[in-house]
């Protein structure tokens, strides 16, 4: 499909659809997910797109901005707007509990963490269950939207008995981190993974339109005793990450 076919907004652009700045970038998301625009290759100058899908250069100039912003699209003084090169996908070990703070330094990435829930709750049933409350406890939460070197890798949603983490306001970084200076790291977990289409809330989150393929992620995660530390459910976008485990045949009997 040519760029003119893929911008014709009788394909794409609805009375109903929102703002029309928001329906030409999810289109231009939509497109860069596809392959249809790929990386590294220009985008038509605004005039041109303006001309293209029939809406104003103010329209235009914000969709783009707005990728911009996402890391998308990037800007070349003298050279116009260019599809962002393709990030390399991060490879996941499936046989080592590590942290995302530890995993993204490893592989000299820089991890920033936007904090979309943190403090003291009310159990729900399924964190009752699972982390062995009492009806009358609180659980400690912690929500994230994390980044490496910019870019949205996944939201983290941690659960874990008050005791084990008294003040959730203490992770600033690494909940492993603050977990080890009090002795109470985790050190075995059972993980699930799912392969899921994003709704467009979750999309939004990790900068991918509605629809692109996710993970997502439960983890319990145990103390040397046994006892459960942490219940965490995540989120992670399915063209950023590969988890890779070690097969091993057992040894056959004399």
């Amino acid at each position: 499909m040519t760029i003119t076919d893929f911008l014709d907004p009788k394909r794409w652009l609805s009375p109903g659809g929102g703002p029309l700045y928001v329906q030409l970038r999810k289109r231009i998301e939509a497109g860069i997910a596809e392959g249809v625009l790929a990386p590294d290759t220009p985008l038509p100058p605004e005039r041109e797109v303006a001309s293209l899908t029939e809406l104003s250069r103010v329209t235009v100039r914000k969709a783009i901005a707005e990728l911009v912003d996402k890391g998308l699209v990037v800007q070349r003084q003298g050279s116009g707007s260019f599809i962002a090169a393709e990030r390399p996908r991060v490879e996941q070990s499936l046989s080592r509990l590590t942290s995302f703070t530890e995993d993204m330094a490893r592989r000299g990435l820089s991890s920033v963490s936007q904090w979309l829930e943190r403090g003291l709750f009310l159990p729900s049933p399924e964190e009752v269950l699972t982390l062995g409350l009492g009806s009358d406890d609180q659980v400690s939460r912690l929500a994230r939207l994390r980044l490496a070197d910019g870019r949205p890798m996944a939201v983290e949603r941690a659960s874990l008995p008050p005791d084990i983490l008294p003040n959730p306001l203490a992770v600033t970084h690494s909940l492993y981190e603050v977990l080890g200076q009090a002795g109470l790291r985790p050190v075995r977990a059972i993980q699930k993974i799912s392969a899921v289409n994003l709704t467009e809330a979750e999309a939004a989150q990790l900068g991918l339109p509605a629809g692109a393929a996710g993970l997502r992620i439960e983890r319990i995660s145990y103390l040397p005793e046994g006892r459960v530390a942490e219940f965490t459910r995540s989120l992670y976008r399915g063209d950023a990450y590969d988890f890779v485990a070690e097969l091993r045949i057992p040894e056959q009997p004399a």
